[in-house]
């Protein structure tokens, strides 16, 4: 292992360790939780860890990570472990499957493309799947690292910008921006640049229409997700039923 690869390892290691509590707590029990995912999902956490404080900041988000729902894809979990029903990026062991405990006692929100084909969501999943073991983009690391010593007077027009400094290597991956280019490869948008242009109609007047331009994959960030206005928010506690007149309040 190269000396600057080794640094980076160690440098990502000191960053994924969480901090003393400082996210909302979980606005749903994991049972509810777990009862609403479903495959093709994509799940927001806000995280805890220096690396997490250094996302929050520069996206101006609660939302500091990104991962696919896989629902039953991988069959049945072995006797002892739990099932691995999500895909996603870590900053120390890369593209990965994990269980939903991985993310327990952490504030979350489901956002659910609309639409999918059955077929479309396999392919969603597949190209996941194929990417396991890539590692996590360690020029992201030095990058961001320098964000957790002060908070830098950055514009917040530039903060998209400094999110972007990954190498771009195939090899290389950031959990936003894989899940960017999987949902680019089955042509479904997030947050794409739409134009708007004049079109003549057969009546001689003229109609709007929107052309969307795919943007580039680096530039996406978690937050992208919950306001994109292509994914439906869900909430487990609506999701599965809620009465108002069953709350019990203390006198």
């Amino acid at each position: 292992m190269s000396p600057l690869r080794s640094i980076g390892r160690r440098l990502a290691r000191f960053l994924a360790k969480p901090r003393e509590r400082s996210s909302h707590l979980p606005t749903s029990p994991p049972r509810l939780l777990a009862a609403t995912l479903r495959k093709g999902d994509v799940l927001l956490v806000e995280g805890s860890s220096r690396f997490a404080t250094a996302i929050k900041y520069l996206t101006q988000s609660t939302w500091s990570h990104a991962a696919l729902c896989i629902g039953d894809t991988l069959g049945p979990a072995a006797d002892g472990d739990e099932p691995r029903i999500f895909v996603d990026v870590d900053v120390v062991e890369g593209v990965r499957t994990i269980p939903l405990s991985t993310f327990a006692g952490l504030h979350a929100r489901i956002c659910r493309p609309v639409g999918l084909l059955d077929e479309e969501i396999d392919a969603l999943v597949r190209f996941m799947l194929d990417r396991k073991g890539i590692t996590y983009d360690l020029k992201n690391i030095f990058d961001l690292a320098r964000y957790l010593v002060r908070t830098p007077p950055v514009p917040g027009s530039m903060k998209r910008q400094l999110l972007a400094l990954g190498s771009g290597e195939p090899t290389k991956a950031i959990c936003s921006t894989l899940l960017a280019q999987a949902f680019e490869s089955i042509r479904y948008p997030i947050l794409p640049e739409i134009e708007r242009v004049d079109a003549g109609t057969l009546g001689g007047k003229l109609a709007r229409r929107e052309i969307l331009h795919i943007r580039h994959h680096s530039l996406y960030v978690p937050r992208d997700f919950d306001v994109s206005p292509f994914f439906e928010i869900v909430k487990p506690r609506l999701a599965q039923g809620f009465d108002h007149r069953a709350l019990e309040w203390k006198a």
